[in-house]
């Protein structure tokens, strides 16, 4: 973990600007075009869900801004950024998961498994230390509706900086199929180009 030199920070000023506002997060909502990423999901019997969340947060940790926390009033930069994912239940409750970042496929694929049979087979959030980390992107899927916009509950009175995505239904357009996703971030830690840099490198490997 890198404590951030605030006051050489070529984004002092905006993070300054920003940080006051009584709700400094922003957000978008666009899509992604996960035609090939569904054929090898289906191709070779893999969880779609697992597919694109791995592919997501590989391009996490490929941008600086997105690993950028407030810790006890001082900035820092997580080495791994992890994920933290709600698992549906048959009951149609949810509850929190948490899996460690790899940069393998399957061992990602594998820890994602037990954590869905262990929300599963739970009851509640599970809120515990896990689901309390600030080194993760809190993630969620709304599977049974595609998207054009989207709110997150927020709690202003907390230095809560970690960045929320949700992604929709897939659907189909032009021959394509496309994932909706919704992102949201800090501003005094996020800029638009950040978000940008995130999303081509997710639909770069989304691509492979």
């Amino acid at each position: 973990m890198e404590i951030i030199d605030i006051e050489n920070w070529n984004r002092k000023e905006h993070f300054d600007f920003f940080s006051k506002y009584d709700n400094p997060f922003w957000g978008m909502v666009t899509e992604i075009d996960c035609t090939k990423a569904y054929e090898i999901s289906e191709k070779n019997r893999l969880s779609f869900f697992a597919h694109y969340l791995h592919k997501s947060i590989l391009a996490i940790n490929k941008v600086d801004e997105l690993k950028f926390r407030i810790v006890n009033n001082e900035i820092v930069m997580f080495d791994k950024i992890h994920t933290g994912a709600t698992i549906g239940r048959n009951d149609g409750t949810f509850g929190f998961s948490f899996t460690n970042f790899s940069p393998d496929f399957k061992t990602f694929n594998q820890e994602l498994k037990e954590e869905i049979n262990n929300v599963q087979g739970s009851k509640g959030l599970r809120v515990n230390e896990n689901s309390k980390r600030l080194d993760v992107i809190h993630y969620s899927t709304i599977p049974w509706n595609k998207f054009t916009g989207l709110t997150y509950p927020r709690n202003f009175n907390t230095d809560d900086t970690v960045p929320k995505i949700t992604f929709g239904k897939t659907f189909t357009i032009e021959n394509r199929r496309v994932l909706p996703i919704s992102i949201e971030v800090h501003h005094g830690l996020v800029d638009g180009i950040h978000i940008s840099q995130y999303l081509d490198e997710f639909q770069k490997l989304m691509n492979l």
